[in-house]
């Protein structure tokens, strides 16, 4: 049992991990989240991995802010963000729960937890092998629901349905090296536009939409891997808001911690 139940570590800062901050830091939880040096966060204007690249961002008002392992600290109000992939701080800051979202979609490389209760997002953990209780991210199996036997529904390589578009709204780089974009997150594009190249060979968007995700520059890139996503819905989607999708994670993540009792702290 850890003195202060309001702390929680988050392995991973991408989209449904960014979700699940936002959510419990307005609860009134302290959250520190740790990523690899490179992240290949999609959805970058709503994922708090963006400040390993900038330094500082923001998700729906809540600051992010990069701190290196040895300052991190569990803060009212903000997310810390830690280059951590091996979770080295863990230990030191000793939160109350941990919630792994690294969505490796395999089982995954243990973290070094203890006797922290872990909640796992995603395909990959088994309950009571890896996570106490496991959180179903496929929009085809109710998103957010609380597991606490089992697994969940395994990754069936098809991303989930959006505006009647599947495979087709996601980008993959159509070669090795990393990506020079021509367009902006937000932009409205067009079935066969340009929207960057990789490799000197041409990133194009196959349908019309909106250019709601975009990997950083920086990342090194092969041939095949996803760089982006164009939201079939247009206009009507606000790319800097948190999704659906990360809502009912979050919620089912805020379940998990009122179930293992860890609990914000209401004095703030």
């Amino acid at each position: 049992m850890t003195e202060k139940r309001d702390r929680i570590w988050i392995q991973g800062a991408g989209e449904l991990a960014s979700g699940t901050a936002w959510r419990l830091v307005r609860c009134g939880y302290r959250v520190v989240m740790a990523e690899v040096p490179a992240p290949r966060a999609i959805r970058r204007l709503v994922s708090f991995a963006e400040a390993v690249f900038a330094g500082r961002t923001s998700v729906e008002g809540v600051p992010g802010r990069l701190v290196k392992g040895d300052e991190a600290s569990f803060v009212a109000g903000e997310v810390q963000v830690l280059v951590d992939p091996e979770a080295r701080s863990l230990p030191r800051l000793k939160p109350a729960a941990i919630v792994d979202a690294r969505l490796a979609k395999k089982p995954p490389v243990p973290l070094p937890a203890g006797e922290i209760p872990v909640i796992g997002l995603g395909p990959g953990f088994l309950c009571g092998r890896d996570a106490v209780f496991i959180i179903e991210t496929h929009r085809e199996a109710r998103p957010g629901a609380v597991l606490e036997r089992g697994e969940a529904l395994a990754d069936t390589g098809i991303p989930g349905r959006v505006g009647g578009e599947t495979s087709r709204r996601l980008l993959r780089s159509p070669a090795a090296g990393s990506l020079e974009p021509k367009c902006r997150l937000g932009d409205l594009v067009q079935a066969g536009q340009e929207l960057g190249q990789v490799g000197g060979r041409p990133l194009r968007s196959e349908i019309d939409g909106l250019l709601r995700g975009l990997i950083h520059p920086a990342v090194e890139l092969l041939a095949g891997d996803k760089v982006g996503d164009v939201d079939p819905r247009g206009a009507a989607v606000d790319p800097r808001q948190v999704s659906d999708k990360s809502l009912a994670v979050a919620g089912g993540v805020l379940e998990a911690l009122l179930r293992l009792e860890v609990l914000p702290d209401a004095a703030g």
